[in-house]
């Protein structure tokens, strides 16, 4: 589905040591899709990205978590990197803005250790989530259902282990222009 969200606005939540491949591959699709992304960050002026075993290029931040509202945002994308997990797992920021995603309903789309964020609020229990195996214990703790699968839609919640940038990419894309077919459609 080559979906069209003009004047959607995306959160991508990051912080230092994001994954800069799954960052770049889904900015590139959301450019495409005319939707308006900001990357939103614990970080002031820009964040800088991890490539593979080494610090990446610096990204523009366009709002601090500590200002941003779910409210403001019609999707949310979390890519992985074990640094910005970790970063963003103790800004309580982080919970605050997931709680609201998960709450409203509203479409998330979570990537390698970006789908660990989901074991912070209490309202994913009970959602079905892929991650990579380190998290698993994690998400289980949560009460999170663990899929053994590479990729997992779950209502409006798709999560990935990583093992795939690109079809995780294509699926969320598909998940947020048929999210906005229903509401057009409404």
């Amino acid at each position: 589905m080559t979906a069209t969200l003009a004047g959607k606005s995306i959160a991508i939540l990051a912080a230092n040591g994001f994954d800069e491949n799954q960052m770049t591959e889904i900015q590139r699709a959301l450019t495409t899709a005319k939707a308006k992304f900001k990357t939103v960050a614990p970080e002031q002026g820009v964040v800088n990205g991890w490539q593979k075993d080494h610090w990446g290029h610096y990204f523009p931040v366009d709002a601090q978590i500590s200002e941003a509202l779910g409210s403001d945002f019609d999707f949310l994308v979390i890519p992985g990197g074990e640094r910005a997990i970790a970063k963003l797992k103790t800004n309580l920021h982080t919970r605050r803005i997931v709680n609201h995603f998960l709450e409203a309903g509203k479409p998330i789309a979570a990537i390698g250790a970006g789908a660990l964020l989901l074991a912070l609020s209490a309202k994913a229990a009970g959602y079905t989530v892929a991650a990579p195996a380190e998290g698993h214990e994690e998400l289980k703790a949560a009460g999170v259902i663990v899929s053994e699968d590479e990729m997992e839609v779950c209502d409006k919640v798709l999560s990935s282990d990583g093992a795939d940038t690109a079809a995780w990419v294509v699926q969320a894309m598909d998940l947020f222009g048929e999210v906005e077919e229903e509401l057009q459609a409404a």
